[in-house]
């Protein structure tokens, strides 16, 4: 009796050790805390938990994984399994998706972004440059396009920009440069501290960013219509770690990120709603950039930083014009012509 009774305990000790190693649990890095920017990997988390019933699960990391400009890198050594990063902190690692940040292309709203992205990511060049990285590209995460905030006086002409310090990244970077202004990228969570410290006079950011880093908690005045691009800023998943996923698994994840996406824009669409209401209890002042400045803006910015993005990369061996057509074309696609 005793021995069936180990016996016994053994198969349950056996099967329970099994269920166990069964269930999928995976790290994600992102930086800051939750915000708009983050909502569609919170809702991609709790879908694919819905789908699996708990057994695949995402723990989402506010920082505690990784520095923001070295998650891609942890992904490519499988540190975690999905991050989010954006393509201005590490140009050279990420070249393909940068197309998207050229200054003045033209998007107009967040679901034009979401299909040029979706358009790009497809992209054979792009899903080869991530593979260095041992990194899949999962979903973007689409934001309006940048304003800048300030103190003093109003940079809205080009005069007035020439020489201002401003916290821009990556293209956006390049169009303030075209223009006399001195760009510097610090990361997001540092822009509060460079511009109270007096390192930039102005930040370039996305509404959501401002209220989560504090910026507009400093500001004056905001651009409302000076909209010069935005950045790119992709979900990914260590390749390594997609492919040993079950069937179920994989499809779970899959089939979850357009609702994941749909969720994301809903929710970004209040916040917007809501930002003239910020600006007017923070008491910053909505400076209109003119239509003459704004042609001017892009004269200067625009189609050079365009033809010599396009150079760089045919001279890399990447498809550059090609890449920058496909965003042309899905945009005039996305609206029906």
């Amino acid at each position: 009796m005793n021995k069936l009774l180990k016996t016994t305990s053994a198969v349950a000790l056996t099967f329970a050790f099994v269920g166990e190693a069964a269930a999928t649990e995976w790290n994600v890095s992102v930086w800051g805390k939750r915000r708009a920017f983050t909502e569609h990997v919170e809702k991609l988390a709790e879908l694919v938990s819905e789908k699996t019933n708990g057994e695949f699960t995402m723990n989402v990391s506010y920082g505690g994984l990784s520095k923001n400009r070295e998650n891609l890198d942890g992904i490519s050594i499988g540190a975690f399994e999905m991050a989010q990063f954006c393509a201005g902190y590490h140009r050279d690692k990420n070249r393909v998706v940068t197309v998207l940040e050229l200054p003045f292309l033209g998007v107009a709203n967040l679901e034009e972004e979401v299909a040029v992205s979706q358009a790009v990511y497809a992209h054979p060049a792009a899903a080869e440059e991530m593979a260095q990285w041992n990194a899949k590209l999962l979903m973007t995460s689409p934001m309006p396009q940048y304003n800048i905030v300030g103190t003093g006086e109003p940079r809205d002409t080009l005069e007035k920009m020439n020489g201002m310090r401003v916290r821009a990244t990556g293209g956006l970077g390049k169009a303030f440069e075209a223009v006399g202004a001195v760009p510097t990228s610090v990361t997001a969570t540092e822009a509060y501290q460079a511009m109270e410290s007096g390192v930039v006079d102005t930040v370039a950011f996305a509404q959501h960013a401002h209220l989560s880093f504090g910026t507009i908690n400093q500001a004056e005045w905001w651009t409302a219509n000076l909209n010069p691009g935005t950045v790119n800023c992709p979900v990914v998943v260590n390749i390594d770690a997609y492919e040993s996923l079950s069937d179920a698994e994989r499809e779970a994840l899959d089939s979850s990120i357009p609702e994941a996406l749909d969720h994301y824009l809903a929710n970004y669409g209040e916040l917007l709603k809501k930002w003239d209401s910020v600006l007017e209890e923070k008491g910053v002042t909505k400076v209109e950039i003119s239509d003459e400045v704004l042609a001017d803006f892009r004269a200067k910015a625009a189609d050079p930083a365009r033809e010599e993005w396009i150079a760089d990369m045919e001279a890399q061996g990447l498809p550059g014009q090609e890449l920058y057509d496909l965003v042309v074309k899905t945009l005039a696609e996305k609206r029906g012509g």
